[in-house]
């Protein structure tokens, strides 16, 4: 008898167990060994340079990536035997903001801030609810109090900062301090609306209005001449120091400001107000 007609009567029930002895084999290799005849299997797409795997805040950057799936072996076995119990890629921290009109549970907090003979009212104010990075690289939740007209326009410059990375202290209600300026800038807190008049005049400040903001205090000092506030600042008030937190002319804190139409009081001649954003660039 020839070789076709050798072929021919090879039992069907051997093929079928050459069948399953390679499908078992395949699965229990190793991903980096090589399957039943000796071919390797696919290896798996490699990851675009620079493209750092994602995050989040909640476990270390240094964590391994989730256990990679294995490819299925040529010849019909179960693809539903294979990677059964891989976790899904980790998604990235998403910005989230809120704004909302001053309610009564608002006002209450807001006992120090605000008082009647404000140039503004209440319902002229809004509350912001955003997530912020902080310097230990984690997610946090903040609050500010702004001009309604400027709520919109503050929230998209808090999506950018978040986008960037960009870590704040404190992001609390000035009237966490008892809205004392003096205490909120010692406590690195990054504050908005606060019926204050400038200090050492009877003008209103734009913080008065809610249209101003004291980005990292520490970071970013009141400096004029040799005074520096708040004291803690005095390291920073050497602008060619670079530091999270800090802002330098033209970086991508003062343009996200910028696109906003807000301007920097890191650019006043005389005295140098790093930590303070304003609509009015007052």
């Amino acid at each position: 008898m020839g070789r076709a007609g050798l072929r021919r009567v090879v039992p069907l029930g051997v093929l079928t167990a050459l069948v399953a002895a390679g499908c078992a084999g395949a699965a229990g290799a190793p991903a980096t060994g090589t399957g039943a005849g000796g071919a390797s299997p696919p290896a798996a797409k490699a990851a675009p340079p620079g493209d750092p795997p994602p995050a989040t805040a909640a476990a270390p950057t240094s964590d391994p990536p989730p256990p990679a799936t294995a490819a299925a072996p040529a010849g019909g076995c179960a693809a539903g035997a294979v990677g059964r119990g891989a976790s899904p890629a980790a998604a990235r921290p998403r910005f989230r903001g809120t704004v909302a009109a001053i309610d009564r549970r608002t006002r209450a907090r807001m006992r120090w801030s605000w008082r009647p003979g404000c140039p503004v009212g209440l319902v002229e104010l809004r509350l912001l609810g955003v997530r912020h990075w902080g310097f230990d690289r984690k997610v946090h939740h903040g609050e500010l109090v702004v001009h309604r007209d400027q709520a919109r326009a503050v929230l998209r410059v808090l999506e950018r900062l978040f986008q960037l990375r960009y870590p704040i202290r404190r992001l609390r209600l000035v009237d966490h301090y008892r809205a004392d300026d003096d205490r909120s800038m010692a406590a690195n807190n990054t504050s908005a609306f606060n019926c204050r008049r400038v200090s050492g005049t009877t003008r209103w400040s734009e913080h008065a209005y809610g249209r101003a903001i004291d980005l990292n205090p520490v970071q970013n000092p009141y400096v004029a001449g040799r005074h520096v506030s708040p004291p803690a600042g005095r390291p920073y008030a050497n602008r060619t120091r670079r530091a999270p937190g800090m802002v330098h002319a033209g970086d991508a804190v003062v343009r996200a400001f910028a696109a906003a139409g807000w301007e920097w009081g890191g650019s006043w001649r005389s005295a140098r107000d790093y930590q303070h954003f304003s609509a009015t660039g007052r």
